[in-house]
């Protein structure tokens, strides 16, 4: 998917935070450092993490009119997610709204020349690329440009998985910590000071290892391939596929999964018992 595309995002959870202390108290909640944003005109990716450090919600920030925040994640989360962030908030001079349901949130994989009006706009990499997101209120009547056409949902998952983007539900779960899915390149500061769950996470970090780690993988196009577990050579468990691409590019499909730490080689079981093996990108 070479040419600019339009992805669909749906209409997500939006809680608003604004105030004198918004900015110091979310970034006392997330492991994004949300001073990145003011006047950036950029979406960040971020986590939010329990005492222990383990991810409870991705979400997206970004900065709106006035300074106000919003932090963005899946439109079931709403009560949740609103739920943890507050759960803090004490004495701060903070006012929460929550917006959802009055966005459709739409992402192009490149520039776009024009914005409409009353369009919210903030460049984004969410898909391992340079590209850019727009907020549309519901009651906004707008036309997409002509000339970006929009993905199909192939289209969008063999993307995701080509750059290595983890999605809820399959390569990130609820419990797991961060840095098994690479989350400490894209959505973690380790800079801004203190926040929940950052006391374990700064250990990981020193220490350099997790028990297991996301990777990309190559597998035969004709292999019966499902996501499930990996085998090395002798049969010990040495990985698992989370993510196949539904397109196949020069006889091979791409994936997405996690390496055992100390594994070097993986193979697929189908269900006759044949190995078959995947290459580690």
């Amino acid at each position: 998917m070479n040419e600019i595309q339009r992805i669909d995002l749906g209409s997500p959870a939006v809680l608003e935070f604004r105030g004198p202390d918004a900015v110091r108290f979310l970034n006392g909640q997330v492991t994004q450092d949300v001073r990145r944003l003011s006047g950036s005109g950029v979406s960040l990716p971020s986590c939010v993490t329990d005492a222990k450090g383990r991810l409870q919600f991705r979400v997206d920030l970004t900065e709106v009119s006035n300074g106000a925040l919003w932090v963005v994640g899946q439109a079931e989360w709403a009560e949740a997610l609103e739920a943890r962030l507050t759960r803090y908030l004490i004495a701060d001079d903070v006012e929460v709204a929550d917006l959802t349901g009055k966005y459709q949130w739409v992402h192009f994989t490149g520039p776009v020349a024009e914005v409409p009006a009353g369009v919210i706009a903030r460049e984004s990499n969410r898909f391992g690329l340079a590209g850019v997101d727009w907020w549309i209120p519901n009651d906004l009547e707008i036309a997409f440009p002509a000339e970006i056409s929009p993905a199909d949902s192939d289209a969008v998952e063999a993307l995701r998985i080509a750059n290595g983007v983890p999605v809820w539900g399959r390569e990130l779960l609820e419990g797991m910590l961060p840095p098994e899915a690479r989350l400490d390149e894209t959505d973690i500061s380790y800079h801004k000071g203190c926040y929940v769950g950052q006391e374990v996470i700064s250990r990981i970090k020193s220490a350099g290892k997790v028990n297991k780690r996301l990777a990309r993988f190559t597998l035969a196009a004709d292999i019966p391939a499902k996501v499930g577990a990996l085998v090395d050579s002798a049969g010990a468990p040495s990985g698992q596929l989370t993510s196949i691409s539904p397109q196949v590019k020069g006889n091979v499909r791409e994936a997405l999964g996690y390496v055992k730490r100390g594994a070097v080689d993986f193979f697929f079981k189908d269900e006759d018992g044949t190995s078959h093996s995947v290459s580690l990108v």
